[in-house]
């Protein structure tokens, strides 16, 4: 097996290690981040890096890339308060990359993209119309990170799901909704029925549900 040390990924040439590094987490959620600026311009931006930070109260969290350069993304949540997260639908997975390209500000990547924002029950920033499921957050709190990152957390205040993908004990079958996830920087992946495991006791190994 090889060993890589601290030292090793920092002497990589700069775009190899951006693709290593980014893969070493494995899969991740593929979402899309929809804000509005407060003159009512749309922006659309693809994240893999969406995570759960607690159940009650429901908190998810965002990191976003350092703020050297201007991200609108950023700016828009941080005016208005408010963000929605939207899972990619496999087949809609060129679009959604393609909202990481570099667009004019005056450019929405709803429109150069192929997505439709839709405003829902008074919230304040753009859901994906096409998602199976979408989730309207309120900016709590940030945190610096020290590369110059950014968590965002964010309090949920409102879920919309297609029914096939809600299960009777409030498990979530990503598989029925179509949606995809990411490898790396730019590998978008099917995702596949799971096998399932009962809570963990021990003396008791699991078995497959």
């Amino acid at each position: 097996m090889r060993h890589l040390t601290a030292a090793d990924l920092q002497a990589f040439e700069k775009i190899y290690r951006l693709n290593l590094v980014n893969g070493l987490p494995g899969f991740k959620p593929a979402n899309l981040v929809g804000t509005a600026a407060p003159d009512g311009a749309t922006n659309l931006a693809v994240f893999s890096s969406a995570l759960h930070l607690g159940s009650d109260p429901a908190l998810l969290g965002i990191v976003t890339r350092p703020t050297t350069v201007p991200r609108h993304t950023y700016a828009n949540l941080k005016a208005s308060g408010c963000y929605t997260l939207n899972h990619v639908p496999q087949a809609l997975a060129a679009p959604a990359h393609y909202t990481s390209a570099n667009f004019p500000d005056d450019v929405s990547e709803f429109d150069a993209c192929g997505f439709t924002a839709e405003y829902r029950d008074g919230f304040p920033a753009p859901y994906v119309a096409e998602s199976p499921l979408s989730i309207g957050l309120r900016l709590l709190e940030e945190h610096a990170i020290s590369n110059g990152t950014v968590l965002l957390v964010g309090a949920v205040e409102h879920v919309y799901l297609r029914e096939e993908g809600l299960r009777e004990d409030g498990t979530l079958d990503l598989a029925a909704f179509g949606v995809a996830c990411i490898s790396g920087l730019d590998g978008y992946h099917a995702v596949q029925p799971p096998v399932r495991f009962g809570y963990a006791r021990p003396g008791k190994f699991p078995e497959a549900q």
